[in-house]
């Protein structure tokens, strides 16, 4: 599994909440489906491969999910000299936006900037004060006339950006947010391949986790796993952040623990990292998580879910920066924990009371 190749692949295409099956979706089948047995997609757009385990009387499921959407804008309206004025799609901070490049989904994409009134023109109250959304517009360098036969209000909006290599093994994008998750589920299952396992996997690409988890909640509800873990992104140390807040890039993953997380699945991932050597970090969410986890958690009668998360800097910006090690070591942690996976796991996750 290139990790690489695939991040710089998926994080390049655009795919804001609730439009994932144009470009993104395609892209990640397209690496999926060598390594399961059969990729479906449902009604929301989850892309979801299964990978059987051996045949048995009792054969577990095991859900895993990343999320395929990334953050985004809309356009909201088109003024007479073409500028676009627009709105944010999952959380986008307006601070960072001035002098971004962007791409503009309208009938042909259309390659802008984001524009902000000059400082040498403000007023100094002005100067003092943090951009909102409506401060800011987007110009495509093309009239008005022209801009609306080519753009719409309702258009999207993503980042332009390419996948670029730092030193050592750090990689910087945007939508590592949570595409970086699905690279972990395609080294999961690449590294399945080395054990004898009885549990039905089921890997999940969602949509609009960005938009309210809403992609987790539909598919974990039709799967309706015995075990499921999200695999999501985490506040990488930052310069300014208090490091209690934060987990170290390139020291392995975090594994999370709190009310979301089932003490037996926090447990098995535990041991699966210490049988194979690899260091983890402790994340410490008491209430949600505000990942897939958890939908997840909560599907049907209850799952018994986990959280495994990479390390990343600059969230929801155009920059998202990671260690691909981290990545990788996510991966076989979560291939050595399916393969522990039987029948006598599920049983023993009602009695650890």
């Amino acid at each position: 599994m290139d990790v690489k190749a695939f991040l710089k692949k998926a994080s390049e295409a655009p795919g804001v909440s609730g439009f994932e099956y144009v470009t993104v979706a395609p892209i990640i089948r397209e690496f999926m489906a060598p390594l399961v047995d059969e990729v479906k997609t449902d009604a929301l757009g989850n892309l979801i491969g299964l990978k059987r385990g051996e045949v048995g009387t009792r054969n577990p499921k095991v859900m895993l999910a990343g999320h395929m959407d990334e953050v985004g804008m809309m356009v909201t309206r088109i003024e007479d000299r073409g500028f676009l004025r627009f709105t944010d799609m999952g959380g986008v901070d307006p601070r960072i936006l001035p002098g971004h490049e962007v791409v503009v989904h309208g009938k042909m994409p259309l390659r802008g900037i984001v524009g902000v009134k000059p400082p040498h023109v403000m007023a100094r109250d002005e100067m003092s004060k943090t951009y909102k959304m409506e401060d800011l517009f987007i110009d495509v360098g093309i009239p008005g006339e022209k801009v609306r036969e080519l753009v719409s209000v309702g258009d999207l909006v993503t980042y332009h950006r390419q996948f670029t290599e730092l030193m050592g093994d750090l990689v910087a994008g945007k939508s590592f947010d949570d595409r970086a998750g699905v690279a972990v589920i395609l080294v999961a299952l690449e590294e399945l391949r080395k054990y004898r396992y009885t549990a039905d996997v089921y890997a999940v690409a969602t949509t609009q986790e960005e938009a309210g988890l809403r992609g987790a909640a539909v598919s974990s509800y039709g799967i309706f796993p015995d075990v499921a873990i999200a695999i999501d992104v985490c506040q990488g140390d930052t310069p300014g952040v208090p490091e209690w807040r934060t987990q170290s890039l390139g020291k392995g993953p975090a594994l999370c623990m709190g009310g979301n997380i089932h003490p037996k699945v926090y447990e098995g991932l535990t041991k699966a990292a210490a049988d194979l050597g690899i260091s983890v970090q402790q994340e410490v969410a008491p209430g949600p998580t505000g990942t897939d986890a958890w939908a997840m958690q909560v599907a049907r009668e209850g799952v018994a879910t986990g959280l495994i998360s990479i390390p990343l800097r600059y969230m929801h910006t155009s920059v998202e920066t990671l260690s691909v090690g981290d990545i990788e070591k996510a991966g076989k942690i979560l291939a050595r924990f399916i393969a522990s996976v039987d029948a006598g796991f599920v049983e023993g996750l009602t009695k650890w009371i």
